[in-house]
């Protein structure tokens, strides 16, 4: 017979599931932007700089000369850009921290972990020039091939349509954001300037300026 004073207390299994590992796409933030920014700058900008050109020239080889110059600088320009921008943001936030430090003496600070946490201009610089150089050749491939000038034409704003929607998706993957609203802001936003760009040209071109 079991004596009142022995207790029994039956211990849980360890039947723990595996903990989700947590990432932080907010990491992703900054080299992300600058490679979408850098995408998306490419190919709409040396697309409508080469539509713009085809408004008033037929010449393909005009079309692609304009359209590699437009790589190149614009590629170089992004990298620039990037890496002196996010260079001023990382001495803000590091202005930020040292600020923040004195005012936490008696307070102890994991000053490597928040290091770690601030942008790359490097990494930025790079992710923006390389992203704007893949985005920009796109429409010189594909214009390269095709003789006809409407038909380049055309070809031109279906390859650019067709890669706008796919970075966005890229995009929205990476950074776990909803596909649909991306792809639709690259969409809209790049018609609008290949649009206007064309426009314009064609206009001024027409005017005999």
């Amino acid at each position: 017979m079991t004596s009142l004073n022995d207790v029994q207390i039956s211990m849980p299994k360890d039947s723990q599931a595996p903990e989700k590992e947590y990432f932080d796409y907010s990491q992703r933030a900054q080299w992300l932007r600058a490679a979408v920014l850098g995408a998306t700058d490419g190919l709409v900008s040396v697309a409508s700089l080469m539509m713009g050109v085809g408004a008033v020239k037929n010449d393909v080889a005009v079309m692609i000369l304009t359209g590699f110059a437009g790589l190149v600088a614009g590629a170089c320009s992004m990298a620039i850009g990037e890496f002196v921008s996010v260079y001023s943001q990382l001495d803000i936030e590091v202005a930020q921290m040292k600020r923040d430090k004195r005012m936490l003496d008696n307070e102890k600070t994991d000053e490597e972990s928040e290091k770690e946490q601030l942008p790359n201009p490097l990494q930025a610089a790079f992710a923006s020039a390389l992203a704007f150089a893949v985005g920009a050749i796109v429409p010189l491939l594909a214009a390269a091939f095709i003789s006809d000038h409407k038909v380049r034409l055309i070809v031109v704003i279906a390859a650019v349509t067709f890669a706008l929607i796919v970075f966005g998706g890229v995009g929205a993957v990476l950074g776990k954001t909803p596909a649909f609203k991306s792809c639709a802001r690259l969409l809209i936003g790049g018609w609008i300037a290949m649009a206007i760009t064309f426009g314009l040209t064609k206009l001024i071109g027409s005017s005999g300026l």
